[in-house]
């Protein structure tokens, strides 16, 4: 049996990524750049107005300084102008500027007289110019691999005409179900039944890493279990499986592991909920093995799971993000076991819920952390600081 703090370690050491695939910029959000990125373009390419305003050619450019129009560049505009001095033309934000221009003036800066404009204040040199290159240069790198590509990433490639990047790929997931008592939804309950939740918990937290998995149900029979073993082993990176290890008469998950050649890195984790908790790999795939009661199962897939999703995904932030906080309400009793508890964060302080059994899920769907309470900690009051594990709110 390990410690909570053991066990993560064992993962940590053990998952790598799962390979790389080139993408289009525009489906890479969440993803991890297995490359650098170098520009192939100066931006902006050209010197560029920051303003809607007018550029200046030469001439003394203080409070009632006229300067003659002599055309306009709109953004995109090829046409160009040399401007003489005490010339200026009509531009756009965004727009070249022309290559005599000193200084671009915002229209709020001027008065308009037909074909003159006349300044209101003076006006510095470069102002409101953006240089060629101020953003990157051509040659030069722009994003290192291991960078997450978010809206910002993907709008940088795209600026310097990226089309498509190299990334780590998503891991591909399959979730197996057992049990004889489930049920699913919609069929009517018979004796000693329970409607089955598990999967679509699962499924639902795997969207939110942006993984759609395969579902495998299996019945409460060895031979059926190596064999959903094996097929949920065949194509997956990962195998999540509920229910089923711990050490009952129709307990088959661990012998049908056994059977498919997965090697165990640890089994029990000292650990209130989810001491029956698996890891386990067959080469370079993976297998978590969670408790069958909802609420361990979710807790285990926040604590574990998801960060050996993240590692497999390329991501070099993977541990969850967490803070010490103080207990506005509630008091933790002392345990043999580490605790993770179902608490809600708000205004600074963290309250411990209520309905912390492993098979109620009640409290979980208002939480947003789980309180961490090492094991043989003393028992913790109001006012004291506990580590807070927050939920993952949104895609990785």
């Amino acid at each position: 049996m390990r410690t909570v703090e053991q066990a993560l370690d064992h993962i940590r050491e053990s998952v790598s990524t799962v390979g790389i695939q080139r993408m289009a910029v525009t489906d890479v959000l969440g993803l991890v750049l297995a490359e650098e990125v170098i520009s192939a373009i100066d931006m902006p390419p050209f010197p560029q107005s920051a303003m809607d305003g007018y550029a200046l050619g030469k001439g003394e450019r203080i409070a009632g300084s006229r300067f003659k129009v002599v055309g306009e560049i709109a953004a995109g505009s090829p046409q160009q102008f040399d401007l003489g001095e005490g010339e200026a033309v009509r531009i756009f934000t965004g727009a070249p500027v022309p290559h005599s221009t000193v200084a671009v003036v915002q229209q709020e800066w001027i008065q308009r007289h037909g074909d003159y404009v006349i300044l209101d204040r003076e006006v510095p040199d470069a102002m409101h110019i953006r240089p060629q290159g101020e953003q990157f240069r051509k040659g030069e790198l722009v994003a290192d691999a291991g960078t997450l590509a978010t809206p910002a990433t993907i709008g940088l490639l795209c600026m310097m005409g990226c089309m498509e990047v190299t990334v780590y790929r998503r891991p591909s997931v399959a979730v197996l179900v057992t049990g004889n008592e489930l049920v699913a939804p919609g069929r009517p309950l018979g004796p000693g039944q329970v409607y089955e939740s598990n999967s679509a918990m699962l499924l639902a937290a795997l969207v939110k890493a942006g993984i759609v998995a395969r579902v495998i149900f299996v019945a409460d029979d060895r031979q059926l279990t190596v064999d959903a073993v094996n097929s949920a082993l065949q194509g997956h990176d990962l195998v999540l499986i509920s229910g089923g290890i711990s050490v009952g008469d129709h307990d088959h998950v661990y012998h049908a592991l056994m059977a498919n050649g997965v090697s165990e890195v640890f089994y029990k984790v000292m650990q209130r909920p989810g001491k029956p908790l698996l890891f386990g790999r067959k080469g370079s795939k993976y297998v978590f093995a969670l408790p069958g009661n909802p609420a361990a199962a979710l807790t285990c897939f926040y604590v574990y799971v998801w960060e050996a999703l993240l590692l497999m995904a390329g991501r070099n932030d993977a541990a969850p993000r967490s803070m010490r906080l103080p207990i506005g309400e509630g008091t933790v009793k002392a345990m043999d076991r580490a605790q993770f508890l179902k608490a809600r964060v708000v205004n600074g302080q963290v309250t411990v819920l209520g309905a912390q059994s492993s098979a109620m899920l009640h409290s979980f769907a208002t939480a947003n952390a789980l309180v961490y309470v090492p094991m043989d900690r003393e028992e913790l009051r109001p006012g004291d600081e506990v580590e807070v594990m927050f939920l993952p709110d949104g895609n990785f």
